[in-house]
């Protein structure tokens, strides 16, 4: 299969990570409690200001492999510079980390995540001053990092192809990158001989406008099989550039046409 038609599904998926009004905040979570200091560097737990970051999951994912999630800000909130998504309950509960460039504020930035049980699914951003806030959903599902791989007969057909679409959008653009990779967790079977596959996932991204950064990640076996990310940024003409690279050293890169400036 085509990379352009797994383009267009993961956009519908992405489509889902804006219910309107969702009616599932963060529940207290003892899990987060004991890894908080570990993934933020203090044991403060970030405020959760909506007037500086918002997270939008569906309250119940109808799909537990991928699970759609969008992180805004409002038009006037400060520019953050890293950020740390983390679904509580997951065996790896660090799905990625990234950073952001300049041109990417005030945030839009949209993915699909893996849920193994009923959890909080939270983010925390660092803004430029260095102060922490935090957003966040309760997503009810179960078995996303189990769950077997959809990429038919052969998972690893057209492992690193990349596609890159670029959309107006209220004064500045929304790229979407897919890499086609079946990111496996090490928790799937092999639905011939049943034992498990071995983790392979990608587990670093760089995309770049005209040699500028706008997003980089540092990920984990929580993001989806065929990661697409999805993000707003201020366009200047130059060229997209995007480098992957996989727990097995493979290198993949791109480069495809600037949106105009």
């Amino acid at each position: 299969m085509s990379a352009l038609p797994l383009l267009r599904n993961a956009l519908a998926l992405l489509a889902l990570a804006t219910p309107a009004l969702a009616d599932n905040p963060l529940q207290p979570s003892p899990a987060w409690d004991d890894m908080r200091s570990a993934v933020i560097g203090t044991d403060t737990e970030p405020p959760l200001d909506p007037a500086i970051l918002l997270l939008d999951a569906p309250p119940r994912a109808d799909n537990p492999a991928l699970v759609p999630v969008r992180i805004t800000q409002p038009p006037d909130a400060p520019r953050i510079v890293k950020l740390a998504l983390v679904v509580d309950q997951n065996p790896a509960p660090v799905a990625g980390e990234f950073s952001f460039g300049p041109a990417t504020a005030p945030l839009d930035f949209e993915l699909r995540v893996r849920v193994d049980a009923y959890s909080d699914l939270r983010a925390i951003a660092t803004l430029e001053d260095g102060r922490q806030v935090m957003a966040g959903r309760f997503v009810k599902a179960s078995g996303g990092c189990a769950a077997p791989a959809g990429g038919g007969a052969d998972p690893h057909a057209g492992i690193g192809e990349m596609r890159f679409r670029s959309e107006p959008a209220d004064g500045r653009a929304m790229g979407t990158l897919m890499i086609r990779h079946p990111n496996f967790s090490g928790l799937q079977r092999d639905q011939v001989t049943l034992l498990n596959i071995p983790a392979e996932f990608v587990q670093t991204v760089v995309l770049e406008q005209g040699g500028e950064p706008l997003m980089t990640m540092e990920g984990g076996i929580s993001i989806s099989e065929n990661p697409v990310f999805r993000l707003g940024y201020r366009p200047n003409g130059a060229a997209i550039t995007a480098r992957a690279e996989d727990t097995e050293g493979r290198v993949f890169q791109a480069t495809f046409p600037g949106a105009g400036g």
